[in-house]
C-alpha cells in the first residue's frame, strides 16, 4: 500500500499514525509464524493427526517451502509446431525454440508459422 504523504492533511496524517501504531502493537504481540506452525503440528501429532488432515490439502508443514501460485504451474501444453522432416519432434511454443526448429529456420529461411500444426 503506497500512500503519498504530501497529499494528506494534518488530520489524515494523525489518523494514519494512529492506525500504524495500533498495527505495530498487534504485530509485536504475535509470535513468529514458524513457532505457531510447530506448535500446531506438535498438537496435531500428539492427537494422531496431521495438519493436512485437520485443515485440508492446502495446509503445509513448517519445513516445506511455499508453493508457486497459479493453477497452470507445471501443466502440459499441446504442441503447436511440428518438424516436417521428423513428425515426432514437436514444440508447444513455450520456452526456448528447440534446436531442430532453429536449424530448420536458418537453413531454409522458413518462418515460424511454416511449422504450425
Amino acid at each position: 500500500m503506497a500512500v503519498l504523504l504530501t497529499d494528506l492533511t494534518a488530520d489524515q496524517l494523525t489518523s494514519l499514525i494512529d492506525q500504524a501504531t495500533e498495527r505495530r502493537k498487534l504485530l509485536k504481540k504475535r509470535k513468529p509464524i514458524a513457532v505457531v506452525r510447530r506448535k500446531l503440528e506438535a498438537a496435531a501429532a500428539e492427537s494422531g493427526y496431521s495438519v493436512a488432515e485437520l485443515f485440508g490439502a492446502g495446509a503445509r508443514p513448517a519445513s516445506s517451502p511455499p508453493k508457486k501460485s497459479g493453477s497452470q504451474a507445471g501443466a502440459k501444453v499441446a504442441a503447436k509446431y511440428r518438424n516436417p522432416a521428423a513428425p515426432d519432434q514437436t514444440w508447444s511454443g513455450r520456452g526456448l525454440k528447440p534446436i531442430w526448429l532453429r536449424d530448420a529456420m536458418a537453413q531454409c529461411g522458413a518462418k515460424l508459422e511454416d511449422f504450425l500444426i
